[in-house]
């Protein structure tokens, strides 16, 4: 059973962690930006080469390497996106008069950029793991990267909670293309498909031999695709989806007190450490 609740666990710290680190960072003021993703860079081509290093390896350590390898290469895009530095060519909000396919094609204006970085991004890690037995990296990038797609129609169709206070006010522009609605015809499907692929992937795990790398992988994948399915259910029901990373969004409070603040860039390296100890158990 430990072999199995290990990365969960592991899975759940690293969902946390990173999305509110990235917030954390995102919130901090604009002079901060270049540093963020010069370090996010840094990381990028690290998790790069781990996905080399590791793609022969089909142990449990190297499942668990793949995993976050991949998770920080998907965390890349995601830092360019939320810094405003990858999104699209359109940076304004959505006309009040815009409907149907005009208002489509205006949504995929402001995210071009960011579409197709990460479909690079993805050509990369599949070329890094090439022909090796480890593919848990590759299954990774493709859990977030098809739950991220739908979380996006999603939020373009209709839901109840946009998750607007989530949004860095640079881009706050983007909520005007969200569309509250309680829901709409994709979202059902959107669960439903995701479902029976996370049930086939712990399936995977408890059909592998216990403590195995590929059990290990697919636990791995099978978590993250719950945690996903997790997230889609926070559009629709009535909770402070912001309450999970509140820590992270503290960072805002700093910008807005101190805008060009000289400390700003001594923040980046002091206050996250600080806001975590924080963080009520």
């Amino acid at each position: 059973m430990l072999s199995y609740l290990a990365p969960v666990l592991y899975t759940l710290f690293v969902w946390w962690f990173s999305t509110g680190a990235i917030l954390y960072l995102d919130g901090l003021p604009r002079r901060t930006f270049p540093w963020t993703m010069r370090g996010a860079t840094a990381v990028l081509i690290a998790a790069f080469y781990g996905l080399v290093a590791t793609r022969h390896d089909t142990s449990v350590a190297g499942a668990y390497l793949a995993f976050t390898f991949a998770v920080a290469v998907w965390g890349w895009q995601e830092v360019g996106f939320l810094l405003g530095y990858v999104t699209g060519p359109r940076r304004e909000p959505c006309p009040p008069d815009a409907t149907g396919w005009r208002r489509l094609g205006y949504a995929l204006q402001t995210i071009q950029h960011h579409e197709i970085a990460t479909a690079l991004l993805a050509v990369t890690l599949v070329v890094c793991v090439g022909s090796g037995g480890n593919r848990v990296g590759v299954w990774t990038y493709i859990v977030l990267w098809t739950m991220r797609q739908s979380a996006k129609l999603n939020l373009f169709l209709g839901v109840r909670n946009l998750g607007e206070k989530l949004l860095p006010d640079h881009l706050s522009y983007f909520a005007s293309y969200f569309a509250r609605k309680p829901l709409n015809p994709l979202f059902p499907f959107s669960v439903f498909a995701s479902a029976v692929v996370a049930a086939y992937m712990w399936w995977q795990a408890a059909a592998a031999e216990p403590g195995s790398g590929a059990a290990a992988g697919s636990a791995l994948v099978g978590t993250l695709l719950v945690l996903a399915i997790l997230e889609h259910l926070f559009m629709v029901l009535p909770l402070p989806t912001d309450a999970l990373w509140r820590w992270g969004l503290r960072s805002r409070r700093v910008a807005d007190a101190a805008p060009d603040d000289d400390r700003a860039l001594a923040s980046w390296t002091t206050e996250l450490p600080q806001a975590i100890h924080r963080v009520p158990p």
